[in-house]
């Protein structure tokens, strides 16, 4: 039976190892550069281009917890996320349901996907024909019209006999936790007792014996049980882009920040378009197809300061140049 321990990230490494991964990890950043000392450079290559921000949820603007449902945002990460939104469209693409993410950014100015990018509310523009029976038109927060893009929700009734399944039969399991993200199952083992690991995999394993259209992937203490389709968040990058009208633009400049393995999808849509920032959060290395990197929360929250700052302090010309994202007048237009 595979372990879903035997690739664990360094970051999950005991504190044994750190002064070993320290070393690593300078020799890592030589090819991941740190998106902050390197950020004069890729603003100057973002000159005359329209920057799209994407980010991640846990462990970019929250740390990661012990218990998920107190992942909180900080009020001045919040505050940042308001300040790069107001200058730049930006969505957060999280493997967190969209409400909860909601719930925990609490900012209508920024588009969501939740369930790692199989729950999309995004501006109701002309929408590709294949997409129609995966749209729902609804309200956003604010009363304004909005799509729902779902290409999951067929799946919908058996993740949730999945979720009461999984429930009931690791309830003797210590430390377990089953979170019902909508449209996928986040299996939570990181109060689990290392001695009932393999109990827990056996079992989350057992149960998806019966439902074979569904499959088991793992991140940073959590397995993750998806529906088998062909769609992750860098589908959802590309599907956002589309929507927001501008996945034909040569001159649109994607910037996505994320800290977990769903988040490499995402990347690597960057790194094919030949233009972009896709930036990994970690302090340790790790195996990853972006080009620059930030530390931990703290050093995110200090970059999107510095990109907004870099935008409001941008002269009149250079707004025009590159083009202010207004987005009343895009909701207006669309």
């Amino acid at each position: 039976m595979r372990n879903i321990y035997s690739a664990v990230d360094c970051d999950e490494l005991p504190a044994k190892c750190d002064a070993g991964c320290e070393e690593s990890y300078k020799l890592w950043l030589m090819e991941h550069p740190s998106a902050l000392s390197s950020f004069d450079r890729m603003m100057n290559a973002a000159k005359g281009k329209r920057i799209v921000v994407f980010l991640d949820y846990d462990g970019t603007l929250a740390p990661i917890v012990d218990d998920p449902d107190r992942a909180f945002m900080s009020d001045t990460m919040r505050s940042a996320v308001r300040e790069v939104a107001r200058y730049f469209p930006t969505a957060i693409i999280s493997g967190r349901s969209r409400d909860k993410v909601y719930d925990f950014v609490q900012l209508n100015d920024v588009y969501y996907a939740g369930s790692h990018g199989m729950d999309i509310m995004a501006p109701p523009r002309r929408q590709r024909p294949r997409d129609g029976k995966y749209l729902i038109k609804s309200p956003d927060k604010k009363g304004k019209e909005a799509v729902l893009f779902q290409p999951a929700r067929e799946f919908l009734p058996f993740i949730l006999q999945i979720v009461e399944v999984l429930k009931e039969k690791t309830r003797g399991i210590q430390g377990a936790m089953i979170e019902d993200n909508k449209f996928c199952i986040s299996v939570h083992f990181r109060r689990v007792r290392k001695e009932d690991y393999c109990i827990l995999e056996k079992t989350v394993t057992s149960v998806l014996e019966k439902y074979p259209h569904f499959r088991l992937t793992s991140g940073r203490k959590v397995m993750e049980i998806r529906p088998s389709i062909e769609w992750n968040k860098g589908h959802a990058l590309e599907y956002l882009l589309e929507t927001l009208g501008f996945s034909n633009s040569t001159d649109v400049l994607p910037l996505y920040i994320g800290d977990d393995r769903t988040d490499e999808d995402a990347f690597k849509v960057i790194r094919s378009k030949g233009s972009g920032y896709p930036i990994i959060v970690t302090s340790k290395p790790k195996d990853s197809a972006a080009l620059n990197s930030l530390r931990d929360p703290s050093e995110v929250w200090s970059f999107l300061l510095r990109l907004a700052r870099w935008r409001r302090n941008s002269s009149s010309s250079d707004v025009l140049k590159f083009g202010m994202f207004n987005k009343t007048d895009f909701w207006s237009r669309a």
